[in-house]
């Protein structure tokens, strides 16, 4: 795929190139003003390169998202999709199943047709192709070029290319699908993953230029998947939820199982693609599918309004021939409700909320920043002295990691990191996991399991959040996670260091993950959102029990949260008022009842978690930038941007869709 040159990625202001962008406060506005480069490819500190492995350099973004079906993308991915797009970066949706359903192509008042598998096929793809051209180009029927390619697993696949910017790719692996949410269908990725069946068959779609029928293995499957990634070489790459969690009320599968076995297909072709050399380093965002729509709406009325007007274009809102196509030129199940069962309002990330991932080091104004890179733990480090440039990214031996990390600093300088690692290794299973410094800016250790508070996998698909971590006076740490049930599980260091069990801690009907803060007395403080509320664990006092959970009496978040210190006593949780976006806070000091809810400074709707520093709140923005304030109006970067921002003393991070660390001092 062509690239745009390299100098196209260093206009403007925190575009996704390693560039120091320079903040200033004037009167309470943040303004950015333009730095210089600090690319650098030297270790971190603390790292020795015998043990780690500096990433391949690229160009620029490439970003491969990775479907079950036609349409996951537009209800759960939206609007990051449309951003890529605007972005002018290179872009590769690809779908693994044909998602033929039942062939019928109608809403639920329309005549029922004739069932065709490979027309309603033909029909999801015509509608795919003409909502990504129109977000592309304004125009529905902007023309696409249709070929077939051979894939790694022995098979072929239809790639299409829109003619009016070569960049947006659509590849269909045209697999069968399961055709039921949860029910019990061996001939199904799931069938494939669990080795119910030796073999999927494929479903072509009526007009595709592959012609012959063929049919993967699951390790064919994979390679098919690799192969794919080999040929776009992303530098991030989008997928559903691998482990979504059951539903409560009905103990089923809370998404479709093709997005919950796609995404583990995705996983693990990711894994494999990350031993090959020569290519580029890659994040990963996941993201919730079918009970996103259970919780309170994430997006602001314009982004949702774009996002229904992109689903009504492949919904075939309109019924007008304009494809002339006999097929259909959408997917008519869809105009039925096109807004999904409260999908189009919302977006969330599985994973990769955390907005802990930048640290103090032990020397004043030193700095760690880290992410996930290539399933490894990504270290970047910048030095005491005000002229210090990051260096870095190494990655750290261990692969296996999930998207996103949290850290803490203990109380003699040193740094522990958090996250969580998939083992596709026999049987499925995730754990928690932890890397520490072995003494104040020394190297990182090897990573040791936490285990996890879930049984096995089938209990509840490993559904475990990001840990949050509390720190004691005396060093020790205890860990908190959401476990499958959605209450809250900890774990708790003992003083010869090793771990204790998993015991619960209480909660009902926790989403997202848990984030905790300790305010200057040294009192902890841990939260998690539910549906209609936060509820809080705290201590009264410095050492004494983590008691809660505790009723907070805040209103309805959209679940992503962040934590900060704030003053002399307390805690300050940073949160979104649902349906808007727009910023708002609340203080805890010494219990677990909050203070007036405050709302940031207005006009930066977006979603996502909140990062912030003594009172400054970083957000992701509605463009899908990074934006920041300091008390007055909102100033917004360029460049779209991996996870959650990170907030420091001296500034703020964004990974960005290169996986490359963006970094804004704060000036005084």
């Amino acid at each position: 795929m062509p690239r745009p040159a390299l100098s196209t990625f260093r206009r403007g202001l925190l575009w996704a190139a390693p560039i120091a962008v320079l903040a200033g406060i004037t009167g309470g506005t943040l303004t950015f003003t333009a730095g210089s480069s600090d690319a650098s490819d030297v270790p971190s500190r603390g790292v020795p390169e015998a043990d780690a492995v500096k990433p391949v350099r690229t160009s620029g973004e490439a970003v491969v998202q990775i479907m079950a079906h036609p349409d996951d993308d537009l209800f759960f991915m939206n609007p990051d999709t449309a951003q890529s797009i605007a972005s002018g970066h290179s872009l590769t949706s690809v779908y693994l199943t044909a998602g033929e359903s039942d062939g019928r192509n109608a809403r639920r008042q329309d005549p029922a047709p004739r069932a065709d598998k490979a027309a309603y096929s033909e029909a999801r793809q015509n509608g795919i192709r003409a909502a990504y051209a129109e977000m592309a180009t304004g125009n529905r029927t902007s023309p696409w070029d249709r070929t077939s390619m051979a894939t790694a697993g022995g098979g072929r696949a239809e790639l299409d290319t829109l003619r009016a910017d070569p960049r947006i790719s659509l590849v269909w692996l045209q697999l069968r699908e399961a055709g039921s949410i949860t029910g019990d269908r061996p001939h199904s990725l799931r069938g494939l993953w669990d080795g119910r069946v030796e073999r999927l068959e494929s479903q072509l779609a009526a007009g595709s230029p592959v012609r012959d029928g063929f049919a993967y293995t699951k390790d064919g499957t994979v390679e098919t998947l690799t192969g794919v990634l080999a040929r776009f070489k992303p530098t991030f790459v989008r997928m559903m939820d691998p482990t979504p969690g059951l539903n409560d009320r009905t103990g089923k599968l809370s998404d479709h199982q093709d997005h919950m076995y796609g995404a583990r297909f995705a996983q693990a072709a990711l894994a494999r693609y990350a031993e090959r050399p020569g290519r580029p380093a890659f994040a990963v965002q996941n993201y919730l599918g079918y009970s996103t729509g259970g919780l309170p709406h994430s997006l602001d009325p314009k982004s949702t309004a774009a996002k229904l007007r992109t689903l009504k274009t492949y919904a075939w809102w309109d019924h007008t021939d304009y494809c002339e196509d006999p097929a259909g030129c959408g997917d008519r199940k869809v105009a039925a409700r096109p807004a999904g069962h409260g999908w189009a309002q919302s977006i969330r990330y599985a994973r990769g909320n955390s907005a802990s991932w930048v640290q103090r080091g032990a020397s004043p104004g030193e700095l760690y920043a880290f992410a996930v890179l290539d399933g490894r733990l990504a270290v970047w480090h910048k030095g005491g002295a005000a002229a210090a440039r990051w260096t870095g990214p190494v990655l750290r031996p261990g692969a296996g990691l999930d998207a996103g990390v949290t850290s803490v600093r203990l109380p003699d300088g040193r740094i522990a990191v958090f996250g969580t690692r998939t083992d596709l290794d026999g049987e499925y299973r995730r754990e928690v996991v932890t890397s520490v410094q072995s003494e104040p800016g020394g190297r990182f250790g090897a990573w040791r399991s936490l285990g996890t508070p879930e049984r096995d996998d089938e209990t509840a698909t490993s559904d475990i959040s990001l840990p949050a971590v509390l720190v004691d006076r005396a060093g020790l740490m205890t860990v908190y996670v959401r476990d499958g049930g959605h209450s809250l599980s900890a774990s708790a260091q003992r003083a010869d260091g090793g771990w204790g069990p998993w015991r619960p801690a209480g909660g009902r009907d926790l989403r997202g993950d848990p984030v905790a803060a300790t305010d200057a007395k040294g009192r902890g403080y841990v939260f998690a959102g539910t549906p209609g509320t936060v509820l809080a664990w705290a201590q009264a006092a410095p050492g004494g029990p983590v008691a809660g959970p505790v009723a907070t009496g805040l209103p309805a978040t959209t679940v992503a949260l962040g934590a900060s210190p704030d003053g002399a006593d307390g805690v300050r949780l940073w949160f979104r008022k649902p349906a808007s976006g727009d910023v708002r806070s609340a203080r805890f000091a010494g219990s677990g009842l909050a203070s007036p809810v405050r709302d940031a400074p207005g006009g930066v709707a977006g979603h996502g978690a909140v990062a912030a520093w003594e009172g400054r709140p970083v957000v992701r923005a509605g463009s899908g930038a990074v934006a920041a304030s300091a008390g007055g109006p909102w100033a917004a970067g360029r460049g779209l941007f991996a996870g959650a921002p990170a907030a420091a003393p001296a500034g703020f991070a964004t990974l960005g869709l290169d996986g490359r660390l963006n970094w804004t001092p704060w000036e005084r």
